[in-house]
């Protein structure tokens, strides 16, 4: 792979070079490879095959739970969420000491407490980390979905960006089965307060707990806005909103 560095930037394919576009820059790269029959086919590829189908596995586990919390990830996001989670899908499949390799799941690897904890405390955008943003303690109870923040002070307790003049927090809880690709999703009421320097009880519920089988996980969102007149504006497209799993249950 090589970066385009002239002052015209080609797109396209010209003999065995691409040219192409990402968010990295305009890069270059050479056609090759091996063939994909052989991939397949030969036994000298066993390990890449292996490797390739536990990486669909980590894709298809991360995809699930992007897909579960969506609503709440079109709010607080990154451009890399997507590649970021399946790489600690990959590494929680790895704690599947069930399945043989090529075989192991998300699914069995989340079972084990070291699985869980490489999922909790995930931040889906990594420009603004849970734990930079909130420096007020909260408390999580699994068997209810319930999350406080006691005394939440936010002109003290939040590192809010310039401009914002209002935080709204809101949390969910949601089952994702890893085995049958199956989710549930319930999110709790949301809070809203002027950023000064009163005092509040933060106490978020869900109505009733997500149905059906499989890891319990819990998320916290903050969101910013600006209040021009009356009404409150999102605050830069979201990028300083803060989603982060707080428990896996």
């Amino acid at each position: 792979m090589a970066r385009q560095t002239g002052i015209i930037k080609l797109k396209g394919r010209i003999g065995d070079l691409s040219f192409y576009k990402t968010k990295d820059g305009h890069l270059a790269r050479e056609k090759g490879g091996v063939d994909g029959q052989r991939i397949a086919n030969d036994p000298a590829f066993a390990r890449t095959r292996e490797n390739g189908s536990e990486f669909g596995i980590a894709a298809k586990a991360g995809k699930l739970l992007r897909d579960a919390v969506r609503t709440l990830m079109m709010k607080a996001s990154d451009g890399r969420v997507t590649a970021r989670l399946t790489q600690v899908m990959s590494k929680i499949r790895m704690y599947d000491t069930t399945n043989d390799r090529g075989k192991r799941t998300v699914a069995v690897g989340i079972v084990d407490p070291a699985g869980k904890a490489l999922l909790n405390n995930f931040n889906f955008n990594i420009r603004s980390i849970l734990g930079s943003v909130l420096f007020k303690p909260f408390t999580l109870d699994p068997a209810t979905g319930q999350i406080q923040i006691n005394g939440l002070i936010p002109g003290n307790d939040i590192a809010y960006p310039a401009g914002a003049t209002h935080i709204s927090i809101k949390g969910a809880w949601v089952k994702v089965d890893f085995d049958q690709n199956i989710k549930a999703f319930e999110e709790t009421n949301q809070v809203n307060l002027a950023i000064d320097f009163n005092s509040t009880n933060v106490d978020l519920n869900v109505a009733q707990a997500p149905t059906g089988p499989g890891t319990d996980v819990f998320l916290l969102l903050l969101e910013f806005f600006q209040e021009i007149n009356g009404t409150q504006y999102p605050l830069k497209n979201g990028q300083y909103n803060s989603l982060s799993v707080i428990g896996i249950g």
